[in-house]
C-alpha cells in the first residue's frame, strides 16, 4: 500500500511540476512575443516618420525653388517641370503622412504632422520675399516640431 501512495504521489508531483513549468514557458513566450510586437511596431513607426519628414523636407525645398522661379523670372528651367515635380512630391508626403495616421494612436503627433504638411504647402503662396521668409521660417520649425515631438514619442 505505501508503494502505490509513494508511486501516486511521484506521478502528482511529476503532474503539478510539469504543469507549473508550463505556465512560466507560456508566460515567458507571452512575453517575448509581446515584445516583439512593440518593437516591430516602433520600428514600422520610426520608418514612417522619417519617411514622411524627409519628404516634407524635399516638397518644402521643391515649393520654395517653385516660388523663386515665379518671383525672380529665372528661366534656365521648365515651369511645368517644376510644378509636376511639387505636385509629385505632394502626394510622397500625403501617402507618408496616412500611414503615419495609420500607425500612430497618438492624435497630437498625428496634428504636428498635419499642421507640417499645411504649412509647407502654403510656402510658395507667398506675396514678396519678407513673405516668403516668414512661410519658409514657419514650415521648417513645423517639420522640426513634429521630429522633435515623433522622436520623444518613438524612443
Amino acid at each position: 500500500m505505501e508503494a502505490v501512495a509513494a508511486s501516486v504521489i511521484a506521478v502528482l508531483g511529476t503532474l503539478l511540476g510539469s504543469g507549473v513549468t508550463h505556465v512560466f514557458q507560456r508566460r515567458a513566450s507571452d512575453r517575448n512575443e509581446q515584445f516583439a510586437r512593440d518593437e516591430r511596431r516602433r520600428q514600422e513607426m520610426l520608418d514612417a516618420c522619417s519617411a514622411y519628414a524627409g519628404l516634407l523636407v524635399n516638397y518644402r525645398r521643391a515649393l520654395i525653388h517653385r516660388w523663386f522661379f515665379a518671383h525672380e523670372g529665372r528661366t534656365d528651367e521648365n515651369e511645368a517641370e517644376i510644378r509636376t515635380r511639387s505636385y509629385d512630391l505632394r502626394s510622397q508626403a500625403q501617402e507618408a503622412f496616412f500611414r503615419i495616421q495609420m500607425l500612430s494612436d497618438d492624435d497630437a503627433l498625428v496634428a504636428l504632422a498635419g499642421e507640417a504638411l499645411d504649412a509647407a504647402s502654403v510656402v510658395h503662396k507667398a506675396v514678396g520675399r519678407p513673405d516668403m521668409d516668414t512661410r519658409r521660417d514657419i514650415s521648417r520649425d513645423a517639420i522640426h516640431a513634429f521630429v522633435t515631438a515623433a522622436g520623444g514619442r518613438i524612443r
